[in-house]
């Protein structure tokens, strides 16, 4: 059976972790949060965090006991059955190629000149697909210098909305819980999926060094850090701006500096959100490429895309189908308004993931099992949030996987 090779550390890892996480959804997701909640949006990041902890132990814990590539793909297998696995791989890798595609889009918004923005998007892709194939070690390089990058931008928008005065009654009771308890929820949602990453070192478990202990430390550390960025750049975005500018914001960071008096740094800001959404198109690709090759060397995908590349030691072949898949997508459609099914997906993986913990043997047991409840029940409730579109199309597409399977195995008399 193929296997890949263990080269990332704990550095390397938690970077790779960042990276998914500090995309280029903290550079929009404030403007529509504060549209649900005004400044009460502060409360929702405090609940996504929370749902976040509980998902993210849940994920590290099953790492350390399941070093393998595929993440809870793998890990609902073991723990749960393979009909559980395949629909969070399935979920998984549907989602997160629609999250691609809208990361090289926001790219090239950023990056690219009006008229050039689909060609620069599919550049992108292949680009970084070339920078996965040769190589882990090349992706955690290149995912520290786009994380820098990102984190040094946001720096400078604290900084300059730390210098600027106060938007008047920001703080305010009327502001704090303008959109009630619903519209807090689903502020939380919103800013959930923004640093729903956390996670994405774990479909990488064949590639890290000692990793029963490096990936659950990895996986805490960066979604530690990662709340606390987006807890300084939400309240200096609401602080500098007030909270109905924010949702009216199409740029809410870069508002940040103008509003300081800081114009000069626009140009950082918008080198930074190229910077993110190139650092979570990076870490989706990896982490897609490896679920799908989890999926292919268990027969829920052809088995063609489980070969490992015998020089490099990447899965080249899901690397490439991935590639392939999200070039087309950005080529045909401009879906950046139209993604809603890939949050469901993101939910109900980590739905999976914290129903596979909770199952655990005692000996494998790292956390409490309230955490697998509360990760749990906030998946849930957060996915009650989400538009009826959204919710249906997401139901939608995992049917039609698990019609698939159900017809696979029965013309191979597969269990």
């Amino acid at each position: 059976m193929p296997s890949l090779h263990r080269r990332l550390g704990l550095g390397d890892a938690v970077f790779i972790g960042l990276g998914s996480m500090i995309g280029a959804g903290v550079f929009a997701a404030f403007a529509p949060a504060a549209a649900a909640a005004g400044t009460g949006l502060l409360i929702g990041l405090a609940i996504a965090a929370v749902v976040a902890l509980g998902n993210a132990t849940s994920s590290a814990q099953l790492a350390a006991a399941h070093p393998t590539s595929g993440g809870t793909y793998a890990y609902g297998r073991a723990e749960l059955g393979p009909w559980w696995g395949f629909i969070a791989g399935w979920g998984f890798v549907v989602g997160k190629l629609a999250s691609c595609a809208a990361m090289a889009l926001t790219f090239a918004a950023y990056a690219a000149p009006a008229g050039w923005q689909r060609p620069v998007a599919v550049l992108a892709v292949a680009g970084l697909a070339a920078v996965n194939w040769f190589g882990v070690t090349r992706t955690a390089q290149l995912t520290r210098v786009i994380v820098v990058v990102t984190l040094l931008s946001l720096a400078v928008a604290v900084a300059a909305g730390a210098s600027a005065p106060d938007a008047p009654g920001w703080l305010d009771a009327s502001a704090l819980w303008s959109g009630g308890w619903y519209g807090i929820l689903q502020s939380g949602g919103l800013l959930f999926f923004a640093f729903a990453g956390y996670a994405r070192i774990a479909t990488m478990g064949e590639e890290v060094r000692d990793p029963s202990r490096t990936i659950p430390r990895a996986i805490v550390l960066a979604l530690a850090a990662a709340v606390i960025v987006y807890a300084a750049v939400g309240i200096a975005v609401l602080s500098t701006l007030g909270p109905e500018t924010t949702a009216r914001s199409t740029e809410p960071v870069a508002d940040v500096v103008v509003a300081a008096g800081w114009a000069w740094a626009q140009p950082v800001i918008r080198i930074g959100a190229a910077a993110a959404s190139l650092g979570a198109l990076l870490a989706l690709i990896a982490g897609i490429g490896r679920t799908i090759f989890a999926m292919a060397r268990e027969g829920d995908l052809p088995r063609f895309l489980a070969a490992v590349h015998p020089r490099w030691h990447v899965p080249h072949r899901a690397e490439v189908a991935t590639a392939l898949i999200v070039i087309a997508i950005v080529a045909v459609a401009d879906i950046r308004g139209a993604i809603g099914f890939s949050s469901f997906g993101v939910l109900l993986y980590y739905l999976i993931a914290n129903l596979a913990a909770f199952r655990q043997r005692p000996d494998a047991r790292r956390y409490p099992r309230l955490l697998q409840i509360i990760g749990a029940a906030g998946c849930v409730i957060l996915a009650l949030t989400l538009p009826w579109q959204s919710v249906a199309a997401g139901v939608v597409v995992v049917l039609i996987g698990i019609a698939c399977r159900a017809l696979r195995r029965r013309i191979s008399r597969a269990p």
